[in-house]
């Protein structure tokens, strides 16, 4: 039997939608950047998020250090405004983290691409089905 949407998943992706909103339109710190939310992660009694992000332009952790510290610092704000738009008895604590599996997915993929075209270069252009050009 397939398993139910649980509710935790429900608020997660809540959370997910409307964070992405208040951040664009509601941030005012220019140290923040361009920032999207990859992912949430809600404990099952509600209280704690984990909010995964990526910053444009960043694609480590260090180099984004500075924006996830403006988030985690601008949390309480942020939670506030999520408690007006929610109508839930608790809105949970955030916390934000850099989310390293986007750059890490595009390094593999043009490890791929590579490896895909000197394959291509050291066989040429034959067909692998039937060996013919």
């Amino acid at each position: 039997m397939a398993r139910e949407y649980s509710r935790t998943q429900r608020v997660a992706d809540f959370l997910k939608q409307e964070l992405a909103t208040l951040i664009q339109s509601e941030m005012r710190d220019p140290r923040v950047g361009m920032v999207s939310i990859t992912d949430v992660e809600v404990s099952r009694d509600m209280s704690h998020a984990k909010v995964f992000t990526t910053v444009l332009g960043k694609e480590s952790e260090q180099e984004a250090a500075e924006a996830i510290a403006v988030l985690n610092k601008a949390a309480g704000f942020l939670r506030s405004e999520m408690a007006k738009i929610n109508n839930a008895r608790t809105t949970p604590k955030l916390r934000f983290y850099f989310d390293s599996s986007v750059g890490r997915g595009q390094f593999l993929s043009s490890l791929i691409d590579k490896a895909v075209g000197t394959d291509q270069a050291r066989v040429g252009d034959t067909d692998p089905i039937d060996g013919k050009g």
